[in-house]
């Protein structure tokens, strides 16, 4: 019999599914052609000898994605609507890394929040902060350690279904800690099967008490979103919309092209400069791993 489920773990060959009733169930996939990723909807069966298998993934709502080292799209999460970038004092911020995120959540149709996280630890970065806040982002300063900032990072997460990401060592996993409570999930009570034990997985999917959702992934040193359209890019950048369509030409990629509107708000400071860097840096990162650019 054929059952619908929620992806809310992913592992190295599996995925634990999660059924109507709430119980988990590690499976395997019916075909190497289906990659369900956390937040999935799928179809599923359960065995004669009491393993899963996951035989269809449903149509996704919205995907976010990675470019991985050759090139190709990797995904990430499927059917999210926010995306909560982290970043903390210590280690130093990778902006980069931060804008490269927050293009990802545009392209993807995701509304998008930064929070600078360990904020006991040294004094947030005002004038990147502010950039973030110019381009239309929330901002969240936070520490666990003594509450700071929490109450409202819990309320701009009800009723969303939000992924937590960031450079290693940023703190998120202090920040799940600390917005689970005494609501953190077992994951590890999962059916006995062929499948063997559980094993260590790459994202999970954990419910709030406040009635959100938040998707928890691995730090990265690196990360770019899988772009296929040069014009993309632009898109990525919310201070940018307002301005393209005033650039002479209707191709512009606002790199060396006479009249851009683009160009022209960045020398009159209406752009941050560090936000315009990083679009150059994506753009070249793109066109160097797809050639066909």
């Amino acid at each position: 019999m054929v059952r619908r489920g929620l992806v809310v773990e992913r592992h190295r060959r599996h995925v634990t599914v999660e059924d109507d009733s709430g119980a988990r169930w590690l499976c395997g996939t019916a075909n190497r052609r289906l990659q369900p990723i956390v937040a999935d909807d799928v179809h599923w069966r359960l065995e004669p000898d009491g393993t899963g298998v996951v035989t269809e993934v449903l149509e996704r709502r919205t995907i976010l994605t990675r470019i991985d080292s050759r090139g190709r799209c990797e995904l990430v999460a499927a059917n999210l609507t926010q995306l909560v970038v982290v970043v903390a004092p210590v280690p130093e911020p990778d902006w980069l890394v931060v804008d490269r995120y927050l293009v990802a959540a545009e392209l993807a149709g995701l509304s998008a929040l930064v929070v600078m996280n360990k904020a006991d630890l040294a004094e947030p970065p005002v004038d990147h902060l502010d950039c973030y806040r110019r381009a239309g982002y929330p901002v969240h300063v936070t520490s666990v350690t003594d509450g700071l900032g929490m109450a409202a990072l819990a309320r701009a997460l009800r009723g969303e279904r939000s992924a937590l990401v960031g450079q290693s060592g940023v703190g998120k996993s202090s920040l799940l800690n600390a917005l689970l409570g005494d609501e953190v999930q077992d994951t590890g009570g999962l059916a006995k099967g062929a499948h063997g034990r559980h094993t260590t997985s790459s994202a999970v999917l954990y419910r709030l008490a406040s009635g959100g959702e938040l998707v928890d992934s691995p730090g990265v040193r690196a990360y770019a979103p899988y772009i296929e359209e040069p014009g993309s890019i632009q898109k990525g950048f919310p201070e940018f919309r307002e301005l393209i369509d005033r650039c002479r030409f209707d191709d512009c990629r606002h790199l060396a092209e006479p009249d851009c509107a683009v160009k022209e708000a960045l020398e009159a400071g209406e752009i941050c400069k560090r936000r315009y860097d990083s679009y150059l840096r994506l753009y070249e990162l793109v066109k160097t791993l797809i050639p066909r650019w």
